[in-house]
């Protein structure tokens, strides 16, 4: 398990780092603490990783949305969205953030960049020490998932920061716990009083019990499965259709990734079939793919003493022509 001062010498390493580039199942083990209702609070305790090779008690999750006009071949579909994998999560070049941040030099184009950004999350795990959903039911292992959005994320890391942490948020003795506060601002959930003990507090007996018997997750399990080549092919493919405002392609794509709902058997491209129906999702709380994460895309360059190409008009729907983005970005980079 890696030290407090291993753990805040990489967190300085990597702010370092990026301060000059702007870069499950069907249980209920994940903690869906954005249910909260607003001005209710749940204690967490993290636990480390499973996995000894990680520095930190967390993984970071990097998706992107794509959203399309709809499924090709259903005239009365509405806009569907497909999550893929940002390859960036894996250490390797992604091909849509190589495309999306040249838009981020025109600000004409910002908008159209953060749209197509990655969506930062971070994996944590541990106990519910107080649980301020009331949940009727729990699942057998109290050890839960905790999906942690950027603006937790920096409260979490702060006080990692301060020198006057002495010891291991995680550890089993000298530990603290960490109090998710929902409020609302902006007509979104806010998190921003959310904050640490300030007391240690020793893992009960009944936690320590969960812990010896179910053991630790290896964090980086539950991360998406790393696309192969041919999948990174798909993926880029479907950005371009996504930003040019096509339907999504059943028979092209679906053997590969699949908007959220649609659970049929798909995509066989030597064996087409007709597109069968999404069915409108049932009213539900907010999943953790939903919540309004914060982006951490890169900020607009200034406006060039030259002119720059004036940007294509969006249409009805306000999304601008891929043809168009795709070619402008392309041409300035010649």
């Amino acid at each position: 398990m890696a030290s407090l001062a291993e753990i805040r010498a990489k967190l300085k390493e990597q702010e370092s780092r990026n301060s000059g580039e702007n870069r499950g199942g069907g249980d209920n083990s994940i903690y869906p603490f954005w249910n909260l209702k607003e001005g209710s609070e749940s204690t967490l305790r993290f636990l480390p990783d499973g996995d000894s090779n990680n520095t930190f008690f967390w993984v970071e999750r990097a998706m992107i949305k794509l959203p399309f006009a709809g499924i090709k071949g259903q005239t009365d579909s509405k806009q569907v969205v497909v999550n893929v994998p940002c390859m960036e999560m894996y250490g390797e070049a992604c091909p849509i953030l190589a495309e999306v941040r040249g838009w981020f030099k025109d600000p004409s184009l910002e908008d159209m960049g953060r749209k197509y950004w990655k969506k930062r999350s971070y994996i944590f795990q541990g106990f519910v020490p107080e649980d301020g959903l009331k949940e009727t039911e729990s699942p057998e292992n109290p050890i839960r998932r905790h999906i942690i959005g950027p603006q937790l994320f920096q409260l979490i890391k702060g006080a990692l920061l301060d020198p006057e942490m002495d010891d291991m948020p995680t550890d089993t003795v000298n530990g603290v716990d960490f109090k998710i506060i929902k409020t609302s601002k902006g007509g979104y959930a806010d998190y921003s009083t959310s904050k640490w003990s300030r007391r240690s507090r020793p893992l009960d007996d009944k936690e320590t019990a969960a812990l010896n018997k179910h053991g630790l997750f290896n964090l980086k399990d539950f991360l998406p499965k790393k696309p192969t080549d041919e999948e990174v092919k798909i993926i880029k493919e479907m950005f371009e259709a996504s930003v040019d405002g096509e339907a999504y392609d059943l028979d092209r794509w679906g053997q590969y990734y699949k908007p959220a709902g649609m659970s049929q058997a798909t995509g066989d491209p030597n064996k087409p079939a007709p597109a069968p129906r999404v069915a409108a999702p049932a009213p539900q709380a907010a999943s953790e793919e939903e919540l309004p994460w914060e982006d951490n895309a890169p900020q607009a360059a200034p406006a060039p003493q030259q002119a720059a190409p004036v940007a294509p008009a969006a249409n009805a729907d306000g999304a601008s022509r891929a043809q168009d983005i795709l070619a402008m970005t392309r041409n300035r980079q010649k």
